[in-house]
């Protein structure tokens, strides 16, 4: 009889994990407090290492990519108001493959429809590890009604405020690390006047930032962002009227166009930035994945990519450790472990890039900027050379 595996959460994480589950021939149950799936969402570039976990997962066919040709044209705004090429998170090494997070669920979607169950409007309210199984009680949140079940695996795939690691692995304080940091993301209905539909543009100051993400498909999305000395008190209040004060000195197009569409924006993320660091991200029958494991936070640009590594190296560990759980899970932690860690520590860096902390920062930044484009064009021209006398 196949071992069932309760999966708390839809995203990314979740549905991977799943469809690693059913490749290991486990019977995995997907629960979801939403009721129903969640569509659109920000920019992300899919690297590598994800698009390979996509392969390995099965769902490559089914993922639609929006990269601009070359990756499309990137421009920096000045403090001066004067505009120079900039570079994009697709020029970035790897070749990134430009979606929205949505476009990764669709996919991922297509692979769990109609082989797993999936139940709506779900939380687990408690869950006990007995050692032999583990017991979930359920709640359905449209009626309140609850029922217990036993299954062989947990898996919290549940996000940065995991329920399933307060429950089981102890209080958020214990594990979330912050980086008095906020982050504000949404997608445009149209591209700020006077550049092209698929540009990217980057307006980068001390402590806040704007980034618009182009695509070659559909209208951008933008990243707010600013540092803070107290996160709890931004969340008190507009959002809206809070980001117009933090940027409220930068007076340039892009900005206020930013500001102007988040006016009439129905959906948008808008949190505080964080990691998480635990030193194991199993306890028995229960695991976690995802940013409820690790939390590589939107700074690094690596999450997408890790959150779908993370289910297709479930799948190997178990197929590979068919007949202990706890070799399995030891093995995919200790696969998964370095290179998470490793971008942990590099999201300090890039957002240095994203957002400089402060003035000699920015100046270092742009400074780099500038030799990195020079850098980038160099080795187009080389390139473009090389194929003329080619031809």
């Amino acid at each position: 009889m196949a071992r069932r595996a309760l999966v708390a959460g839809l995203g990314i994480a979740g549905m991977a994990a799943a469809i690693g589950l059913r490749q290991a021939g486990w019977q995995p149950v997907i629960v979801e407090r939403a009721p129903e799936r969640r569509r659109g969402g920000y920019f992300v570039g899919l690297m590598p290492e994800g698009r390979q976990a996509a392969t390995d997962l099965g769902i490559r066919d089914h993922l639609h990519t929006r990269n601009p040709p070359g990756g499309g044209k990137a421009w920096s705004l000045t403090r001066r108001g004067d505009l120079e090429p900039g570079l994009g998170f697709l020029h970035q090494p790897g070749d990134p493959a430009a979606v929205v997070r949505g476009d990764i669920e669709a996919a991922l979607w297509q692979g769990v429809q109609g082989d797993v169950p999936v139940r709506f409007g779900t939380r687990p309210l408690t869950i006990d590890d007995t050692g032999a199984e583990v017991r979930v009680l359920l709640e359905d949140t449209a009626t309140g009604e609850v029922r217990r079940e036993s299954f062989d695996l947990v898996v919290g795939a549940d996000g940065l405020r995991s329920e399933v690691r307060r429950m089981v692995f102890g209080p958020h304080e214990d594990h979330m690390v912050g980086w008095n940091a906020m982050i504000c993301a949404f997608q445009l209905k149209e591209q700020v006047p006077s550049f092209e539909e698929a540009d990217s543009i980057t307006v980068a100051r001390a402590g806040r930032a704007a980034w618009v993400f182009g695509f070659a498909d559909r209208p951008p999305t933008v990243l707010l962002t600013y540092r803070t000395s107290d996160v709890d008190a931004e969340f008190a209040g507009s959002r809206v009227e809070r980001l117009r004060e933090v940027f409220a000195d930068m007076d340039d197009p892009v900005v206020r166009h930013a500001l102007d569409a988040l006016e009439e924006t129905p959906d948008f993320l808008f949190d505080s930035v964080h990691q998480v660091k635990m030193p194991r991200w199993s306890s028995g029958r229960v695991m976690l994945t995802g940013d409820a494991a690790w939390c590589l936070n939107l700074y690094s640009g690596m999450g997408a990519t890790y959150a779908l590594r993370g289910g297709a190296e479930l799948g190997r560990a178990l197929r590979e450790h068919p007949d202990s759980l706890d070799a399995a899970l030891t093995a995919w932690e200790s696969e998964l472990r370095p290179s998470v860690v490793r971008h942990q520590h590099l999201a300090r860096v890039k957002g240095q890039l994203f957002v400089p902390s402060n003035v000699p920062i920015e100046v270092v930044r742009s400074v780099a900027v500038r030799l990195a484009c020079a850098m980038r064009e160099r080795r187009l021209a080389k390139a473009r050379a090389k194929e003329a006398r080619a031809a």
